[in-house]
């Protein structure tokens, strides 16, 4: 039997090389499931995103999901891209065996929390957190965009693509700086200096429920190692419960993080979904 992509509707194209597309998974003609290709929003045109893969129960584990998959990629390097990404519950343990088996490697994942009632917790004894000050935030910002881009550069996305991407993530998530709504950065002091910030503001975590989120989180490179990393998680809790009313609290981990990763699972956050790409050659 054939396993083969058929599409439903014309090529769609949007600004800057956009394109995005749907198709029926066939066997012989007959349509066991559906997948949605696109470009990427914010890696631009030469990465490709399987935005959904559906194969009816009947037709499971018979390989119809690795066939559409293999061929989703040559429907991608014809469009031009160099890389494809792909995001999986991380409950599905089968899908997650297909993408390692298909050669994706896990780029990062987003894990959430559920907080518990109450102002959230106290920080320890010695640490303060504030506000950041806009002398701090002008500082803070260039150097936030410069660390963003780099993670990204280090997991195989091409530089202009990761520095636009950096670029236009905090210019939308911040368009009035400290001002933003709905939007907390802080510090934690320690010993009168500042060891680190925490920026936290409203997301939607799971579809339609809203929550705080991690944005970003980072304790100064000569401070580390002395327990200022929970400090600051510890700080996004009270913030998310206080300040921002939320019972959930997420975050996004890079892939190679691990000091961060143990932090997180430490402190109760469960993965929700996992990141992969892979290289088209």
């Amino acid at each position: 039997m054939t396993t083969t992509l058929r599409p439903t509707g014309p090529l769609q194209r949007g600004d800057g090389g956009a394109r995005s597309r749907t198709y029926d998974v066939c066997v012989n003609s007959r349509p066991v499931g559906s997948i949605e290709l696109a470009t990427h929003p914010r890696f631009g045109p030469t990465a490709g995103v399987i935005r959904s893969l559906r194969i009816d129960e009947d037709d499971r584990r018979r390989g119809r999901g690795t066939v559409a998959a293999l061929a989703a990629e040559e429907v991608l390097r014809g469009w031009g891209c160099r890389q494809i990404t792909v995001s999986v519950p991380a409950g599905a343990a089968a899908v997650l065996r297909l993408a390692t088996a298909l050669g994706y490697t896990e780029r990062g994942r987003n894990m959430i929390k559920e907080l518990p009632a109450g102002p959230g917790p106290e920080l320890p004894a010695g640490v303060q957190g504030r506000p950041m000050t806009e002398a701090e935030y002008r500082e803070w910002l260039a150097a936030a965009i410069e660390s963003y881009a780099q993670n990204w550069i280090d997991r195989g996305v091409p530089e202009p693509e990761a520095r636009a991407k950096s670029e236009a993530d905090h210019r939308d998530k911040l368009p009035d700086g400290l001002a933003t709504g709905d939007t907390w950065i802080s510090v934690v002091v320690a010993e009168g200096a500042v060891v680190g910030h925490v920026w936290v503001a409203l997301n939607e975590l799971r579809p339609g429920e809203q929550g705080a989120y991690v944005y970003d989180v980072a304790v100064a490179e000569d401070q580390r190692g002395r327990g200022y990393g929970r400090a600051l998680m510890l700080l996004a809790e009270r913030v998310a419960r206080t300040d921002a009313g939320m019972s959930l609290l997420g975050l996004h981990v890079f892939a190679g993080n691990t000091p961060a990763l143990g932090l997180y699972e430490s402190l109760g956050y469960l993965p929700t979904e996992v990141h992969f790409f892979k290289e088209l050659i």
